[in-house]
Parts: structure tokens; sequence; C-alpha cells
């Protein structure tokens, strides 16, 4: 196949991959789609199989790791992790809307950079809801608060998100020097995203509600969180000696699998469930077709656009390209392009693309799966989003959180270091 050929046949799959997964046509899986697409640009050779290979066994360890950690928040949930967080704030908010806000910000922030932004789409956004209509309170801003948060909170530590797994990889910080870096950044930029909410809704805000009727603190469940905060101490753990993380995520979904199978809560099908595998074989394939873009010319186009060096001009054009490109293509996608292209500059720049496709996909629908998955998750409950609200909240939100963030990282760059 010429050059030319395969980077058309490439380019026009990656856009149908795309699509495919934004528009899932019948409720299918977006491996749908991608599966077929991979096999065609390997079919065709837009992609040798040895670069097809390599791309598989880069992105391996990534999946293996993401797949510990969402059945490791399904089982979070299987011990009422959550509902406790809905009762937590429905009976510490008092009834009064914004400090319901802050609250719902603190535990999204948390779940998010803790169990992975999909936690919180998928199993904190219901309860958010149920939380909001037990207190007679205007739903609106809380919601929106959950898919703008498991974006933008999902900067803080590698496990945090897929895109974070893949820079981790690239960036060769350790897991503690990786978080101590983005710790500044993550909150700068949560902080931002709140003084926007606290103002574009201030109607909502304002808007009565009530007190929910007394009741005793909710019951917490202490093995679930212990065995999250042990899952926490292991990644610091196994990164320190040269372990992947991904056996400290594998420990603790290992162990509150091992008890729900015991108190029979949940069964071996429920947990391959939970491992989300068509979601894992979509990115896996998503990544080959990326790697056939890229092999084709995308690497040289985007080569000249990318600057040069970790000086705060640089970082801040490294992240602005990062996000104008996951609004353009999809934050995942726009990761595994960018990485190659910054990886030798440093970590700095690896970080600073982490900032762009983290933040940025809060200003489109597309800009992330998790934010497609919040809106259906949202028409669930019978509540529309108004594209031009979503749109005006993020031109709010985004540029403003990545510009302060930016400054954020290279201030801590001047002063941790690499």
């Amino acid at each position: 196949m010429t050059g030319s050929l395969a980077e058309a046949l490439s380019a026009v799959l990656l856009v149908v991959v795309l699509v495919g997964a934004v528009v899932r046509p019948w409720g299918l899986p977006e491996a749908v789609v991608a599966v077929p697409a991979a096999g065609v640009v390997i079919a065709t050779g837009a992609i040798s199989l040895d670069h097809a290979a390599d791309e598989a066994a880069r992105l391996g360890p990534v999946i293996g790791f993401l797949a510990a950690v969402l059945v490791l928040a399904q089982l979070c949930d299987d011990e009422g992790l959550f509902q406790a967080c809905g009762a937590w704030m429905a009976r510490t908010a008092a009834g009064r809307p914004r400090r319901l806000l802050g609250q719902v910000f603190v535990v999204a922030s948390l779940i998010t950079a803790v169990l992975s932004l999909d936690a919180t789409v998928v199993l904190l956004t219901p309860v958010v809801f149920a939380t909001a209509a037990r207190l007679g309170a205007r739903a609106k801003p809380h919601v929106y608060a959950c898919t703008h948060l498991s974006n933008t909170a999902s900067l803080l530590l590698p496990v945090s998100n897929l895109t974070n797994l893949l820079a981790f990889a690239a960036s060769g910080l350790s897991f503690t020097r990786f978080a101590a870096l983005m710790a500044l950044p993550w909150v700068v930029a949560i902080g931002v995203e709140y003084l926007v909410f606290r103002r574009f809704f201030a109607v909502d805000l304002d808007a009565g509600a009530q007190a929910p009727a007394s009741s005793g603190p909710p019951e917490v469940p202490l093995f679930a969180l212990c065995t999250v905060a042990g899952t926490l101490a292991g990644f610091v753990v196994t990164s320190a000696v040269g372990i992947d993380p991904a056996w400290a995520a594998f420990a603790g979904a290992l162990v509150l699998a091992v008890r729900a199978l015991i108190r029979r809560r949940t069964t071996p099908v429920a947990l391959v469930r939970a491992a989300g595998l068509p979601f894992l074989a979509f990115v896996l394939a998503l990544g080959i077709v990326v790697r056939a873009v890229v092999d084709n010319g995308l690497d040289d186009a985007l080569g000249h656009l990318v600057p040069d060096g970790t000086g705060l001009p640089a970082l801040l054009g490294i992240a602005a390209l990062a996000a104008v490109l996951a609004n353009v293509i999809n934050n995942l996608p726009a990761v595994l392009v960018l990485l190659p292209l910054t990886a030798e500059t440093g970590p700095g720049a690896v970080l600073a693309v982490l900032l762009g496709v983290n933040i940025g996909p809060n200003l489109t629908y597309a800009g992330s799966l998790a934010t497609l998955l919040w809106r259906k998750i949202v028409h669930e409950h019978d509540t529309d989003v108004e594209l031009g609200e979503f749109t005006r909240l993020g031109l709010y939100t985004v540029p403003a959180a990545l510009t302060c963030s930016v400054v954020a990282l290279w201030g801590a760059l001047q002063v941790i270091g690499t």
C-alpha cells in the first residue's frame, strides 16, 4: 500500500472509530467498530504487524491496570461506599444548595482521583441525582460538577484516568513524583472550576431546598475504605521498588472480590462485566488505529506544531494544542498521538499534554468518552443537557482552569524538579 493511500485509509478509519464510539449504533459497545478497524489497518499494511504488536505490548499493562481499577470501583459501590457518600452529603448540606455543591466537588474530586473518572461518572452521578432530589434542590449544578470533575479532577494520580496511565508510562516518573508534580495543578484547576460554577449556576444555587429528616450518621463501609487506602499505599510501594503498580490495583480488587464472593454479593460473571472487556478491547484497537495514523504522517505534521522546551510559554502551547486536539479527535487518541512527540522533551512536557487532554474535554461533548457516558446517564434520569449551556460553561471554565493549572505545573517543576 502506498504511503498516501495508507495515510488516507488510517485517517478515515480513525474517524469511523470515533464516530462509532460517540453514536454507538443500536447501543452496541465501542469495540464493535474499533476492533474490525484495527484488523483492517493490519491486514492492508497501513501499519506493520511489528508496530501493531509493539503498540499492543505498550498498552497491555495499562489496560490491565484499568481493568483492575474498574473492578475495584464497582466492588466499592457494592459495599455501599457511594451510597454512604450521598447520605453524608444530604445530612451535612442541611438544605443548602451551595454547601451541597462544595461537598459534591470534594467527593467527586476524591473519587475521581482514587477510583478513576469512570467511578464518578457511572457510580456517583446517580447518587448525586438522588441526593439533590432528597433535598429538593435543583440537580443541574451538582450533576454538571460530576462530568467536569471526572475530567479536571483526574489530574492527580496515575490511576485517575486512562490518559494518566499512558502519560505515567511515558514520563519515567515514579508514582509519588507524578502525584507531587500534579498536586498543585489539581488543586488550582478544581478551585477555578468551583468559582466558575458558583457564579454560572447562581440562580439554581439560590433556589430553595430543605434539610432531610434527621437521622444518624451514615454507615461507613470501613472494609472498603481500608482496602482502598491499602491499595493507594501499594501504588507508592510498588512504584518505589520498581514493580508495576497494576499489581497493587489487582491485589485491592482481589481482596474485595474474594470477600464479595464469599458473602455472595457478587458473581464471577459480574466481576468480568465490571472489568469492561468490550471497552478494554476498544482501547487496544483504538491504540493500533491511532498508531497507524501516526506512522503514516501525523507525527510529522504535529511535530512542527509542538513547542520546544519546558519553559512556561512552551508548556502553555503544549497544553493548548493538546486541549484543541482532544476536542477534535477525543482525548484518548490525542494523548496517544502527542506522547511520542513530547516524551523526549521531558516529564514537564508530558504532564502539560495531560493537563490539556484532561481539562480540555470539558469544552465539548465529544472531548472525552467519560462526558459521552455522563450524557447518557443524565438522559436516563429524564434530564436534558443543552448543548449551548454545556458549551458556555466550558468556555468559562476550560481556558481559565487550563491556564492557571499550567502556571501551577511550571511552578511545581521549578520547586520539585523532575
